[in-house]
């Protein structure tokens, strides 16, 4: 025995190297030089523009980054775009309510491009500037719409140059559209009006006249373009790279509106060909909290149209949907034709997403919210967590309050797990002797311990169900946390400022009482800014109420296992340390109440605990103190 447990330690020993020397070449090696090699070129690029780039999907040079106010182009092409949350205190009293989004349509090009997001803020102080959510081309990180119409050997349709001449209106806002129209050499009278609600739906129409003397083919169309992704934080995955959420193109499509298809920005950009599909009911792209979303005139059949993904590498990258009439519309003289577009842009609230999916019939819009293979789970404890917090007034409150709810419904049966523990705890002296006694018979060990498994009615695998059911539970909870824009920038208690982010605070500067930050380490301090090293205030708790959870239970049979269990409380820690604040709250606190249930449990089975434990220690400490 001890021979095969020191081989057994070595084998640990030489994995645990393995792993460390695996993760620094693969994790913080490549971390550092990315970080160094965009310093680099951050430094070395010019303050103006890029080259001239590759083709984008509409076939068009890449345009040149510039400012977003030259972008913006001159201010008398610009009519200004408000929303407001409260469009019946606008209509009624005649005030500026609390706005939804603000930014400007473009005459030229007759584009939405320029819009800003007046609820949400880029960081966490209320006085940080809005998200902005839509740029206009040329402009870095540029994210517009484009609508139209194409047609073989039609000479002057709009396009991106054309301005259109106002014909009324001056600021969009609900109830308030603003018209434009353009002739074309061909004498094609176009007219486009543009509506949007008090939120993020837009609706443009599209209207065109021949009045020439020839007939003609025309394909109306619609876009949404992006062109290249901005920079995320230290310690955020890029855009498209986080494992637990759909950024990149989203859509469903089919007669019935129910066949989805999600890419997400990395697989995305190396596709070399367009992807199409037939009957969108709704297509767009989405980043974590943000979609922006196209879908055909509701009210039009639901066929006859074609969606399409597209992107090209190169100089800003860019990224494309769309949709397009499968077959052209033959204007005659004097006939015309009308084409309507819904566009959304905005965050992606549950409410506001699922009130335009019944208001419109977006099949599956409140999708755009990535809820998981547990979505079954998922969904439901968002709206309880909702209907919590509308009670109790704290997210923060409303996740403790969650996790109460679900260790009640989980209490019949971990109870029975609990029990089945503490007895095998208690047996456990019996156990070492039979180990003893029969070392050299592992079968006839392995039989005498089923025998007093059985006479004392311990099913052994009872302690693993429990945690089985809160893997789906966890995830979904998890998932919750981290897509749900509910939950962005939601404070807590002290220093929790955003339930959705990870704990701000870090042992390396005594969580802040050292004036000093941790990037600054020679060695580790990459590692430590990305978050691979990072430990807080709660990922600390954690890692101590998951280690006082498995020294309550009854140790491995084997030492291996035993070494492996005693150290995954510190890799849990690690690995913990870079999840949101608010899923480390929900599982801290269910260790919090599995210990207290254990603790009862085996107080009742007069069992010792670590906890009685540490309790007669102190007190031998004072009595002794006390005698001296």
């Amino acid at each position: 025995m001890p021979n095969e447990s020191n081989r057994n330690l070595i084998v640990f020993g030489v994995i645990a190297a393995a792993v460390l020397m695996a993760y620094q070449y693969f994790v913080i090696n490549p971390s550092t030089k990315k970080r160094l090699d965009e310093q680099k070129k951050a430094a070395a690029a010019p303050a103006t523009a890029a080259a001239q780039g590759p083709v984008g999907p509409d076939g068009k040079p890449a345009p040149i980054v510039i400012s977003r106010e030259q972008a913006l182009g001159p201010p008398e092409l610009r009519h200004q775009i408000v929303t407001h949350e409260d469009a019946k205190s606008l209509a009624v009293n005649k005030t500026w309510g609390p706005l939804a989004i603000t930014g400007s349509l473009s005459l030229r090009g007759g584009r939405i491009d320029d819009l800003s997001l007046a609820n949400y803020h880029q960081g966490l102080d209320k006085t940080s500037p809005p998200v902005q959510l839509l740029r206009p081309a040329g402009a870095e990180n540029s994210w517009y719409s484009r609508f139209g119409w194409s047609g073989q050997n039609v000479a002057g349709l709009p396009d991106d140059n054309t301005v259109w001449t106002l014909q009324s209106g001056d600021t969009l806002t609900e109830g308030h559209p603003v018209v434009m129209t353009y002739t074309s050499p061909q004498n094609l009278v176009f007219t486009r009006a543009i509506e949007v609600d008090d939120k993020y739906m837009f609706r443009v129409t599209d209207t065109v006249v021949n009045k020439g003397a020839t007939p003609v083919a025309l394909r109306p169309y619609a876009q949404i373009e992006r062109q290249g992704l901005p920079k995320t934080a230290n310690g955020q995955p890029p855009l498209g790279g986080n494992s637990i959420v759909l950024e990149g193109a989203i859509g469903y499509f089919g007669a019935d509106g129910k066949q989805a298809q999600h890419i997400k920005y990395p697989a995305w950009i190396k596709k070399t060909e367009p992807m199409n599909y037939d009957n969108p009911a709704w297509l767009g792209i989405t980043d974590k909290y943000w979609l922006v979303a196209l879908a055909p005139d509701p009210k039009a059949p639901k066929t006859g149209f074609t969606g399409r993904f597209a992107s090209s590498k190169g100089n800003g990258d860019f990224y494309q949907t769309s949709f397009s009439r499968t077959a052209e519309l033959t204007l005659q003289p004097g006939q015309s034709t009308t084409q309507s577009t819904l566009m959304f842009a905005g965050a992606k609230t549950a409410t506001v997403l699922s009130d335009y999916q019944k208001k419109y019939g977006l099949t599956n819009f409140d999708n755009a919210i990535d809820w998981g293979m547990f979505w079954f789970l998922t969904r439901p404890f968002f709206k309880l967590l909702e209907f919590l917090k509308s009670g109790i007034g704290s997210f923060g409150l409303a996740i403790l309050a969650l996790t109460v709810t679900v260790r009640l419904v989980l209490f019949p049966l971990a109870n029975k797990s609990y029990e089945s523990m503490t007895k095998m705890k208690k047996l456990q002296p019996q156990l070492e002797e039979l180990k003893v006694k029969f070392k050299d018979d592992p079968a006839k060990q392995q039989q005498e311990m089923m025998a007093i498994y059985a006479r004392e009615k311990i099913n052994p695998m009872m302690g693993c169900l429990p945690m089985l059911l809160q893997i789906p539970v966890f995830f979904s909870v998890y998932k919750v946390l981290s897509v749900t824009i509910e939950m962005r920038h939601t404070p807590f208690l002290g220093w929790i400022k955003d339930l959705s982010g990870q704990d701000p605070t870090t042992i390396w500067n005594l969580f802040g009482l050292i004036p000093w930050h941790p990037d600054q380490l020679i060695l580790f301090g990459n590692a430590i800014l990305a978050g691979h090293l990072h430990l807080g205030v709660l990922p600390l708790l954690y890692g101590f109420t998951m280690w006082l959870t498995t020294a309550m239970n009854p140790p491995a049979p084997d030492p291996m296992q035993q070494r492996i269990f005693q150290l995954m409380p510190i890799m849990f820690t690690f690995i913990m340390a870079t999840f949101p604040v608010g899923l480390l709250i929900y599982w801290t606190w269910s260790n919090v109440l599995s210990i207290l249930q254990q603790y009862v449990i085996m107080h009742r089975l007069e069992v010792d605990n670590p906890i009685d434990g540490f309790i007669k220690r102190v007190r031998g400490i004072g009595h002794h103190a006390e005698t001296v």
